[in-house]
């Protein structure tokens, strides 16, 4: 069960100070699915299916060549605790000869907003993306209307793509009220 901070007695600062951002493991699949159910309905409304996700979820952590989990963890000792996901999978460009890591499937549990965790997972993937040879760049989606997440991500540096995303989703039906705007074509 994930606990807020003052259930710690910790303020920003000290969560920082015992904030461990790393790779995810196979033991951290089922708080991952967790997260991520809760995302998609926080973010999209979408019930997933559980049994998928939680295999997609394993997929992912045991074949890196698809991408990996970065959690961030609170470390007290003996009792640690995930607070938040993010995912990186690959898109290769040509024009650059090397891969863009997407982010997605953000997640920062509520308990623990507001205290830097995606701050801190984004500067360690950064870093390790700047320090890759072959990555070329970082890129994330977000949902339109989401401009809590848009303003998080532009206080991080990032910054809106000249690209908008289009897609034929083969497994997730489209929501209500998501239908294309084919005026704009």
């Amino acid at each position: 069960m994930v606990t807020s901070p003052k259930a710690h007695g910790l303020s920003p600062m000290p969560v920082l100070d015992h904030l461990n951002v790393r790779p995810a493991r196979p033991e951290d699949a089922a708080t991952i699915a967790s997260f991520s159910a809760a995302m998609a309905l926080e973010t999209e409304g979408r019930h997933l299916d559980l049994g998928r996700l939680q295999l997609g979820t394993i997929a992912l952590i045991e074949t890196p060549a698809h991408g990996f989990f970065v959690v961030a963890e609170l470390d007290q000792g003996d009792r640690r605790q995930l607070l938040g996901q993010l995912m990186i999978t690959y898109e290769w460009s040509d024009w650059r000869n090397g891969a863009f890591w997407w982010i997605q499937s953000v997640y920062v549990d509520p308990a623990w907003r507001r205290q830097s965790v995606f701050r801190r997972m984004h500067e360690i993937v950064m870093a390790t993306a700047r320090t890759s040879p072959n990555v070329c760049g970082v890129r994330l989606y977000v949902e339109e209307s989401n401009s809590a997440a848009q303003a998080v991500y532009r206080r991080v540096g990032l910054t809106p793509s000249s690209y908008a995303i289009f897609e034929t989703d083969l497994v997730l039906a489209r929501p209500k009220g998501l239908e294309d705007r084919l005026n704009e074509a």
